[in-house]
């Protein structure tokens, strides 16, 4: 998180807000802890962002409340750290993209795998060639059971006085409490769009920060709930997307919640192939190269090249004004192959990106 760092770029949290009390209570408590005085607390977003003494938020909200809350900060001139995925649809995308843009604030995405340093090593390694041309990119994320089971409390621990549940529904339409919906929202797909773009962000937007891509130019996807059956939740346990990228390889992505083997991440390239499984401790070799390669036959630690670190980065640049690591166009560019992604499963067909006119059409 950002406390290592706060005290080196003299920044404190002083405010905090969520709808959901016990939450709200423990940041602040944490916020005493650590700076020995008593956050602000508020229920609502708007409170925060309608401060003059604070500079800038971090948003750790649902996905379907992140750009809501950035476009907020953004138009009260608020800099941001965001949470990924972005946007759950390409028309609130674009209008929050413009945005930032077109104002001065710093923005830095959640995707902090692409400042370890293990990642920039692995960058520095494409880029020089090493493992010739791609031909395909693949993470098959697997795990015994869904992630949304680890956050989820017991109901009996909550009631509907613990929170403010209209803001927390924000733009979805107003339902009774449920407790479950609350803990549990990375399993419903009226808060979040599942797997496809909730891991799958990870995934893309490192292999757009080693192999410096951008947007794909289609999408297949399939998906469905065929292990977890009967809890009630409607984001899939078994999902697979597979995209084409103007460059001219293919990527593929696959969740499989009812087996937690098989687990892969790699790049392959004519001269070899990149294994990133352990995002800590990436391997190169010349496994499967199909031309003559100098690449070691086994598998070879990357060498890290050193990067500051995600939050550490968001700080820096909150007093130097550079851009982050993870700006703005890296939301943009993971956002929308996870919405195509998400399309394609939906829909049964096909998805493709106009970059010109920046929509997704059925093709």
């Amino acid at each position: 998180g950002v406390h290592p760092f706060d005290k080196q770029q003299n920044v404190e949290f002083t405010a905090v807000s969520d709808p959901w009390r016990q939450r709200r209570e423990r940041a602040a408590a944490r916020a005493e802890e650590w700076y020995g005085r008593p956050a602000r607390q508020f229920v609502s977003y708007r409170d925060i962002v309608a401060l003059d003494d604070i500079d800038a938020v971090m948003i750790a909200s649902p996905d379907h409340l992140h750009c809501l809350h950035l476009e907020a900060a953004i138009r009260a001139k608020k800099d941001a750290y965001v949470e990924k995925p972005l946007a759950m649809d390409v028309p609130t995308l674009n209008r929050v993209f413009d945005l930032v843009k077109a104002s001065p604030q710093v923005v830095q995405m959640g995707t902090q795998v692409r400042s370890y340093t293990s990642s920039a090593g692995c960058k520095k390694l494409f880029q020089s060639g090493a493992i010739g041309k791609v031909s395909r990119i693949e993470q098959c994320r697997n795990g015994s059971k869904p992630y949304w089971y680890s956050w989820m409390q017991r109901s009996e621990e909550l009631t509907a006085e613990d929170i403010d549940w209209k803001e927390f529904l924000g733009d979805r339409p107003m339902r009774d409490f449920d407790p479950k919906l609350l803990t549990g929202w990375y399993g419903f797909r009226e808060f979040t769009d599942g797997p496809i773009a909730n891991l799958g962000c990870h995934f893309i937007d490192l292999f757009n920060y080693i192999v410096g891509t951008t947007v794909p130019v289609s999408c297949v996807a399939q998906g469905g709930t065929f292990t977890w059956t009967g809890e009630g939740f409607t984001c899939p346990d078994h999902c697979e997307a597979t995209w084409i990228y103007p460059e001219g390889f293919l990527v593929h992505y696959s969740t499989n919640f009812g087996n937690s083997s098989g687990s892969v991440h790699k790049i392959y390239g004519d001269l070899g192939t990149m294994e990133l499984t352990n995002w800590r401790a990436p391997t190169y070799s010349a496994t499967g190269a199909i031309k003559p390669s100098e690449l070691p036959k086994e598998d070879t630690l990357i060498d890290p090249v050193e990067i500051p670190d995600h939050f550490e980065d968001w700080l820096q640049c909150l007093r130097t004004r550079r851009t982050t690591n993870a700006p703005i166009e890296a939301g943009y560019n993971h956002s929308v192959p996870v919405i195509m992604g998400t399309l394609a499963m939906d829909t049964g067909k096909r998805q493709i990106f106009d970059p010109e006119k920046r929509e997704i059409c059925e093709g």
